[in-house]
């Protein structure tokens, strides 16, 4: 079973969710695989998941605005909003896709948004960390 969006998108295949963030709550380090996920299937614990699980959505199910390109199991990256960050969390597999086209372009436009509170983007891949300008 898998989460309805806002949007009426679907997680599909991806389930980066269930490697790339670091998840307290399961004892899981970023980038590694919970124990708890079939890789290209899903939770194996689906109802019982944590909380933190049951509530999370990344920006692909929750903004029409983004194009098919941005569908994490294409993009191979992850992206959530936290307050005026956009975090992207890009799989270590393919670890130059956020600085590819549409991607590169999107995130640097993002970047440069001003918010009311001000907007930053900010991308990890595996232990290394950048800010977009």
């Amino acid at each position: 079973m898998q989460q309805i969006s806002p949007v009426n998108r679907a997680c599909g295949t991806c389930t980066l969710c269930c490697r790339l963030p670091d998840i307290d709550a399961l004892d899981k380090p970023a980038n590694e695989w919970c124990r708890n996920c079939i890789e290209g299937q899903g939770c194996r614990i689906y109802e019982q998941r944590p909380q933190l699980c049951r509530d999370f959505l990344c920006l692909w199910m929750t903004d029409e605005a983004l194009l098919p390109a941005w569908d994490p199991a294409q993009s191979h990256m992850m992206i959530y909003r936290q307050g005026p960050q956009i975090t992207v969390l890009v799989d270590p597999d393919f670890p130059d896709m956020w600085k590819r086209e549409p991607y590169a372009q999107q995130l640097s436009s993002w970047a440069r948004q001003p918010g009311t509170t001000g907007q930053y983007v900010i991308v990890f891949v595996g232990d290394a960390v950048f800010k977009v300008d």
